[in-house]
């Protein structure tokens, strides 16, 4: 892999990663104002948690025509002045949270408030604007996951950044606004409700992931598995399709992968993405996205992993998150996770 950094016209970052050395970065012509986001995280007194407000979000770019991709390389509407490439992250334009939010006072109205001082990252798998990642060659998908590694490396190293969460919106049903192969990744300045709770149960028992995984793999849901990692549906999956991918190792983060998991890795998430896309015969709405440990406190208690799931409970059926779920957070599945384990081993055949 090879690396290659520029900066766009407005100062932002961008970051190449080629298979192949020699690029020579393009300058972005567009002659962008400097970017001058106001993100502010505010803390529920009732539940304690975190809540972002980036009012300079709502005018950001939402489904354009294909000749107006912001993704696509080159043009005049491009965030990828290069005419082409293989992988490029760089700065979102409308970032959740991002160093250069101002200060804020310290609460409002008695509620807890703070500057959203962190990254936002854009990653683009491919400049091909008609694929995905499922269809992508193995090699790409391993310089992806090179990238990830990478990405997580630099921005758990900012000060202040509690967490990194690499992930992917695929699909339209999941309110996806750009149509190209892409993901994101989040460094936030606090630790997310999940992550909290996950803490919670692994400070319980420090060995929470291994026996999890070991249950799982002696189960009838494991999906596909190799020397270095397990697929499998949890037993108390929420989503109609839910697959976890976790290292046999307990390792804290992307950073953390040695060559060996990351090649095997790249072969199993594809197929993986393959056998989700086949399961109704048609590209599967997801969301993608990669656990990783706190950067500080609880960093040795949580194992990466993948927690991949759909909205779709049948070919002509999605779930709606309705009163039970965004009410009260409790959850209910219609789908058995031992019926999709099945469908998706046989997905693979």
């Amino acid at each position: 892999m090879n690396r290659t950094r520029a900066r766009l016209s407005d100062g932002r970052e961008i970051v190449y990663y080629d298979e192949a050395p020699g690029r020579a970065p393009v300058a972005d012509p567009r002659g962008l104002p400097p970017v001058e986001p106001v993100c502010e995280v505010r803390r529920d007194p009732l539940t304690g948690d975190h809540v972002t407000i980036t009012g300079h979000r709502n005018t950001r770019t939402f489904l354009p025509p294909a000749d107006q991709c912001p993704l696509c390389p080159g043009g005049p509407a491009s965030e990828i002045p290069d005419a082409s490439y293989d992988v490029a992250v760089f700065e979102n334009r409308f970032p959740s949270f991002d160093v250069r939010t101002p200060p804020v006072p310290p609460s409002i109205d008695g509620v807890e408030r703070s500057r959203g001082a962190g990254r936002c990252e854009v990653v683009c798998f491919t400049d091909d604007h008609s694929t995905s990642m499922a269809l992508l060659p193995v090699s790409r998908v391993r310089t992806v996951v090179d990238a990830w590694a990478d990405r997580t490396r630099e921005l758990s190293a900012i000060p202040g950044v509690a967490q990194v969460f690499a992930f992917e919106n695929r699909g339209v049903e999941i309110g996806v606004t750009l149509h190209h192969p892409h993901g994101q990744i989040y460094a936030y300045p606090f630790l997310t409700p999940r992550t909290e709770r996950m803490l919670a149960s692994a400070s319980a028992n420090p060995d929470l992931f291994g026996d999890v995984l070991k249950a799982e793999r002696a189960g009838s849901r494991v999906v596909l598995s190799g020397e270095h990692w397990t697929a499998y549906v949890p037993a108390a999956a929420r989503w109609p399709v839910e697959v976890h991918l976790m290292p046999h190792r307990h390792v804290p983060d992307m950073a953390a992968l040695d060559a060996g998991e990351r090649d095997e890795l790249a072969v199993l998430y594809r197929d993986l993405l393959r056998r989700c896309d086949a399961l109704y015969g048609a590209p599967l709405p997801y969301v993608a996205g990669w656990h990783q440990a706190p950067v500080g406190e609880g960093r040795d208690l949580l194992r990466l992993h993948l927690e991949l799931f759909s909205i779709r409970r049948a070919a002509d059926k999605v779930k709606y998150l309705a009163g039970s779920e965004s009410g009260m957070a409790a959850w209910i599945n219609d789908v058995p996770p031992e019926d999709v384990a099945e469908r998706l081993r046989a997905a693979g055949a």
